[in-house]
């Protein structure tokens, strides 16, 4: 990363973002955050005002460090800028992958071969995207998440933390995968799904 970048978001994700960008080679010139006042200080990088001021910083490229999927759609719709893409030198991420912008991909992760995955996705800590997997945008896979090989997965969707997913599903978008549950069936309506296996609660 030959530019500096600017961050969207000064929270716990927002510090793990700005970690795993200078770990990957790149620098974090400032933040933007609406919760937080201009000049506060994050791991050493100023808040330079709001996601309002983006305009003014729209010569550098940009990586949201927002979880919640819904509100970080909304906050990239809005923007009319550039994305960075960040891998953690500790991920790997086939040659054969495909990783959209404004993704991150943070440490111990796997993308295997042949897997795409859209635009704007947070690939949590040890999550692991298996071969042949169609990861849509705007998805938050957390920590130790756990696709089999070709799954494909509709934009929107929350993976929870240490949830797994069969080979050969299908889940449809804007749902969300309750932490540890198991998915060995087709998921064809939006909703919340929990357990072992996964249900859709009511």
């Amino acid at each position: 990363m030959s530019e500096s970048i600017i961050v969207i978001g000064g929270s716990g994700h927002g510090r793990a973002v700005i970690d795993c960008i200078r770990v990957s080679g790149g620098e974090v010139c400032g933040i933007l955050d609406d919760g937080l006042e201009p000049g506060t200080m994050v791991l050493g990088v100023p808040v330079l005002g709001s996601t309002d001021d983006w305009e003014k910083y729209a010569d550098h490229p940009f990586m949201t460090a927002i979880g919640h999927n819904g509100n970080r759609r909304k906050l990239v719709e809005k923007m009319k800028v550039r994305w960075a893409t960040v891998v953690h030198p500790t991920a790997f991420v086939s040659s054969a992958a495909s990783i959209g912008e404004g993704t991150i991909v943070m440490p111990r992760a796997v993308v295997s071969a042949c897997a795409t995955v859209g635009s704007h996705c947070i690939i949590n800590t040890g999550v692991i995207v298996e071969h042949d997997c169609t990861v849509g945008s705007f998805i938050h896979m957390s920590p130790n998440a756990a696709l089999g090989g070709t799954v494909t997965i509709g934009d929107g969707t929350h993976v929870g933390i240490g949830s797994c997913v069969r080979n050969n599903i299908n889940i449809c978008g804007s749902c969300m995968i309750g932490a540890g549950a198991a998915v060995v069936k087709d998921i064809t309506q939006p909703g919340t799904y929990v357990g072992v296996p996964a249900r859709r609660m009511a």
